[in-house]
């Protein structure tokens, strides 16, 4: 298996952001699920991943409240703002923006 890929700068904060979009999740479940879906080859460590949802709970994109975890620990749930809804969307679409302009470029040399 290929080694885990590291992540574009800035690209962590639509992934975290992508991830709490259906439900709160607790830190270490934002990684585990991103992990997952990205079929093992994005992995995002505790020292960029709390960081993330510190500068994202600052801006207002996300919201933290303290809950059980499924190990019935104390945890932190993340959750989507409507705020951070708005910021997602917007990066979704840059981001789709920058991947199409990157393949055409591709696939012409």
């Amino acid at each position: 298996m290929p080694p885990p890929t590291d992540l574009l700068q800035g690209t962590l904060d639509m992934l975290i952001l992508r991830a709490v979009a259906h439900e709160p999740l607790h830190g270490w479940a934002i990684a585990q699920r991103i992990q997952e879906v990205s079929e093992n080859v994005l992995q995002v460590g505790q020292g960029s991943l709390y960081p993330a949802l510190h500068r994202l709970e600052y801006k207002g994109w996300i919201r933290a409240e303290w809950g059980a975890s499924e190990n019935n620990r104390k945890a932190r749930f993340y959750a989507l703002t409507a705020a951070g809804r708005k910021q997602l969307n917007a990066e979704l679409a840059n981001w789709h923006r920058l991947t199409g302009a990157i393949n055409l470029v591709l696939q012409e040399i």
